[in-house]
């Protein structure tokens, strides 16, 4: 765990700009030689664990900061997970890159390509930041969380109601890291593989599109905003939550934030903040759902979903 204060010794930055800026207090960081893929084994073993399942037909992991380059993340967890030879892969959409997932899983599983798929969101996105860049290092940190997903039918409680997804490509170099890719590489640049963001226009675009994506995705299912009990957005910023609420015509409490604790874990965010709510007694069976997200690429999207009634694995 990685507090503002001990940041705050090494960056040119305080608690309280960071808190009032971003309402991170502490971000957590893996240690050397821990990776994404023990995250994301960590969280798939807490997931399968609470689930009512017997197989899973296929593993689609979340990840901006895989393992390596080559090959893929997932068939690595799937194997160490006891999972034998099922298909695996990775998605790369950055902080959206779980609802993603959502989606592939909900299209194989009404394709009846599968009947249980489970869902990753793992980072290390730590690894990703220049440390002595005051910018970025306070806001993120690493973490992962893992759904299993079902065939079932739409009015069972945990019924996933719709999903909605988009890109834009023109606002690719809102966040971006170019050290490592085919791009630098070709051109013979050795850019250091840190992420840069633009984040006032990042600000801008993300309250935008969340808030079209939601009203979207809302409509879609004829729910009304009043509605909704749980909003659990992309732990971006805090401000960005509560102003979405707010464009939105939500209360703030109607908005599940653990961004305090753990910061910005990109894939890995929207899970943490349902297992946030859930551990903290607010989210429960039956409970209405809308999920959006905003990241790089750009992409984004939103899901909806009414909450199951899981038991609990200890943690």
């Amino acid at each position: 765990m990685v507090s503002n204060a001990m940041l705050a010794s090494q960056l040119d930055t305080s608690d309280e700009w960071i808190t009032t800026r971003t309402g991170i207090s502490q971000r957590h960081v893996v240690d050397p030689g821990t990776s994404t893929s023990d995250l994301a084994v960590e969280a798939g073993r807490r997931a399968i664990d609470n689930a009512d399942v017997e197989t899973i037909d296929y593993v689609v992991l979340a990840t901006t900061t895989p393992d390596r380059i080559c090959p893929a993340t997932a068939p690595e967890v799937a194997s160490r997970l006891g999972l034998g030879h099922v298909p695996a892969f990775d998605i790369s959409a950055v902080c959206s890159g779980f609802l993603y997932g959502v989606q592939m899983a909900r299209a194989l599983i009404s394709g009846n390509l599968a009947r249980a798929v489970m869902v990753i969101g793992a980072e290390s996105f730590s690894t990703l930041l220049d440390p002595c860049d005051r910018t970025t290092r306070p806001i993120f940190g690493d973490g992962a969380g893992a759904v299993i997903f079902r065939a079932g039918r739409s009015d069972e409680c945990g019924a996933l109601l719709a999903v909605n997804l988009h890109s834009d490509g023109a606002l690719a170099d809102l966040i971006a890291v170019d050290g490592g890719g085919a791009r630098a590489r070709s051109a013979g640049r050795h850019d250091p593989a840190y992420i840069r963001m633009r984040g006032r226009s990042t600000f801008i675009q993300a309250i935008k599109h969340m808030e079209e994506v939601t009203l979207r995705t809302l409509d879609e299912v004829g729910w009304k905003v009043d509605e909704v009990d749980h909003l659990v957005g992309h732990q971006a910023n805090q401000r960005i939550l509560l102003s979405l609420a707010k464009h939105l015509g939500l209360p703030e409490e109607a908005a599940v934030i653990n961004i305090r604790e753990v910061g910005n874990t990109a894939a890995a965010s929207i899970p943490l903040a349902l297992d946030y709510g859930v551990r903290t007694g607010r989210i429960a069976r039956g409970h209405k759902i809308v999920m959006p997200a905003f990241g790089a690429g750009a992409t984004w999207g939103a899901a909806v979903l009414t909450w199951p009634d899981l038991k609990r694995a200890e943690a």
